[in-house]
C-alpha cells in the first residue's frame, strides 16, 4: 500500500500526464475519512475503523480525561498512544493471520504517538529516499519469491503534501513533488514479482486556502470560545459553560454562506464520522464548522504558521475528499 500524502482523485484527472505510472491501473477513486486530514486519514487505514471508531478525529481535538488538545502530528510518548487510540490495527489482524507487515517510512516517524496508535503490528524501517522505499520493497519481494511468504508493506511518501501546503497545489513545486510520487510509484510495482500489488491511494487531497477569515480579528468570533481545534477547513469549536447557542448565533452571522455549523449531535446525526463511539463524542467540538470552496478560517493561537500556509485540506469538497484507491499488479 503506498500512500501519496496530499494526493487527491482530481488531482490525477486534472494532470493525468503527471502519472504515468498510473496508466494501467484498474480501481478508481474512494472517499477519505472526515475531517480530511492525515492524521484522521492514516487512523482510519491503519484500523479499517471511521473516525468516529478509532478517535484520531482531526488535527487537533480535545481529549475531555485530559482538558487539552491533542494535536496528532505533534505527538510524542504522553498521552500514551494506546490509551488515545486502544482498537486493533489492520496490521496486527493480518500478523496474527501469518502475514509479515512491514512500514516504511521517515525514521522521524518511528516512535511518534501517530505511527504506535495507528501502526502497531508492523515493523518500522526507517527510509528518507524513493530508493530507500524501493530497496525495503525489493527484500520483501524477495522474501515472497524465495519463501513464499505473505507479505504487507505499507510505504508513506509526505513530500506531494508538503509541496501542496507550502507553494500550493498547482504550483511549479507541486509538479516537481508529483512527479517524484510518479517514479516512486513506478519503482515500487517494477520489484514486485507474480502475485504481488502496489494499491495507491492518499488521506486527502488540498485546495488553495481561498479568503482567510483570521479568528482574532473578528471579535464575534471570539466571544464565548474556549478553544479552537480543527484547521482552517474544518474547525471544532469548543464553548464556554452556556456559550454554545450565542457562539453558534455570531459564527452564522460572520461567515454566512462561506461555511456550514453544525452542532456536534446534529454532525454526528449526519454521519460526518461515521458511527460514533459514545466514550469518544466529547472530543469532537460543540460546533464543527466546515468551509465552504475558497474560504479558511485562520488563527494566530491555534495554529499560526499552518494557518498562513497557501495550500489547505479538511473540508468536504471533492478536490479533498475524493482520494486514488489504484492497483497495479506485479509480474517482473
Amino acid at each position: 500500500v503506498c500512500l501519496i500524502d496530499g494526493l487527491g482523485a482530481t488531482a490525477i484527472e486534472q494532470h493525468d500526464d503527471a502519472f504515468p505510472s498510473l496508466d494501467q491501473a484498474a480501481g478508481g477513486s474512494i472517499e477519505a475519512a472526515f475531517p480530511t486530514t492525515t492524521a484522521t486519514g492514516l487512523a482510519t487505514l491503519g484500523t479499517g475503523m471511521p473516525p468516529g471508531q478509532h478517535g484520531i478525529l482531526g488535527a487537533s481535538f480535545y481529549l475531555p480525561d485530559r482538558d487539552e488538545l491533542l494535536s496528532p502530528l505533534h505527538w510524542g510518548s504522553d498521552p500514551h498512544p494506546a490509551a488515545v487510540q486502544p482498537e486493533p490495527t489492520v496490521f496486527e489482524a493480518c500478523s496474527d493471520a501469518g502475514v509479515r507487515c512491514t512500514a516504511v517510512g521517515p525514521a522521524a516517524y518511528a516512535g511518534s504517538g501517530l505511527s504506535r496508535a495507528v501502526l502497531r503490528g508492523s515493523e518500522y524501517v526507517y527510509a528518507e529516499t524513493i530508493g530507500d522505499r524501493v530497496d525495503a520493497v525489493r527484500e520483501l519481494a524477495l522474501r515472497m519469491s524465495t519463501n513464499g511468504s505473505r507479505e504487507l508493506a505499507y510505504v508513506y511518501w509526505p513530500a506531494l503534501d508538503r509541496a501542496g501546503h507550502e507553494f500550493g497545489p498547482e504550483s511549479a513545486q507541486w509538479h516537481a513533488a508529483a512527479a517524484d510520487a510518479n517514479e516512486l510509484i513506478g519503482r515500487i510495482r517494477g520489484e514486485l514479482p507474480a502475485g504481488g500489488a502496489v494499491v495507491v491511494t492518499a488521506d486527502h487531497g488540498m485546495v488553495e486556502a481561498g479568503r482567510r477569515v483570521w479568528v482574532e480579528d473578528e471579535p464575534a468570533l471570539c466571544w464565548g470560545v474556549r478553544l479552537l481545534g480543527g484547521e482552517p477547513r474544518m474547525r471544532y469549536v469548543y464553548c464556554e459553560p452556556d456559550a454554545l447557542d450565542g457562539v453558534r448565533d455570531r459564527w452564522g452571522q460572520a461567515l454566512g454562506d462561506r461555511v456550514t455549523i453544525r452542532t456536534r449531535e446534529e454532525a454526528i446525526q449526519d454521519d460526518l464520522f461515521g458511527p460514533v463511539d459514545p466514550a469518544l463524542a466529547d472530543r469532537i467540538g460543540d460546533l464543527v464548522v466546515v468551509c465552504e470552496p475558497g474560504t479558511s478560517i485562520a488563527s494566530r493561537i491555534a495554529d499560526p504558521r499552518l494557518s498562513a500556509l497557501p495550500g489547505q485540506h479538511g473540508g468536504r469538497s471533492d478536490d479533498e475528499r475524493r482520494v486514488p484507491a489504484l492497483i497495479l499488479r506485479g509480474g517482473r
